[in-house]
């Protein structure tokens, strides 16, 4: 998780949206990312997916078996839905997102018996400081607007 948080702070210095995303095979680093949305002018380009097609350059494949995904923010559903067609193993997240979270807030598209895979969820890791890292760049947004 702390490779993670580390993407998440790159994504912070470009004014993105704090959340980074490692993928292992065993001990192997296979794929990482961040929030790139705002630089690349893409609304896909969030830090799992980013993660999830290195990884898939990385190992020349589509299917991410026998990987851990690590992000600092539980995944939305378009994240959640890249993570089951990859057919990933193990999601490990530290924060929770009440707001837009598909895998325990809102919904769990990782863990839906109708789909053809499942994902092992492991929720809250490094938690208090991917949160801290999230509340701090939206603290800071808020203070550089310019009051009414």
């Amino acid at each position: 998780m702390r490779l993670a948080l580390h993407e998440a702070e790159k994504a912070a210095a470009l004014d993105e949206v704090p959340v980074g995303a490692v993928i292992l095979r065993g001990e192997e680093v296979v794929g990482v990312g961040h929030n790139l949305t705002r630089t690349t002018q893409d609304a896909t380009a969030h830090a799992e997916m980013v993660a999830i097609r290195a990884a898939s350059r990385n190992l020349d494949a589509w299917w991410l078996e026998d990987c851990t995904l690590y992000v600092t923010l539980e995944p939305c559903a378009m994240c959640a839905g890249g993570i089951v067609l990859a057919r990933i193993d193990r999601l490990v997240f530290g924060a929770t997102d009440p707001k837009a979270g598909a895998c325990g807030s809102m919904r769990n598209v990782v863990d839906d018996c109708r789909l053809n895979h499942r994902v092992e969820l492991l929720a809250g890791i490094m938690e208090a400081d991917c949160g801290r890292l999230l509340t701090g760049f939206f603290r800071a947004k808020r203070q550089d607007r310019p009051s009414s």
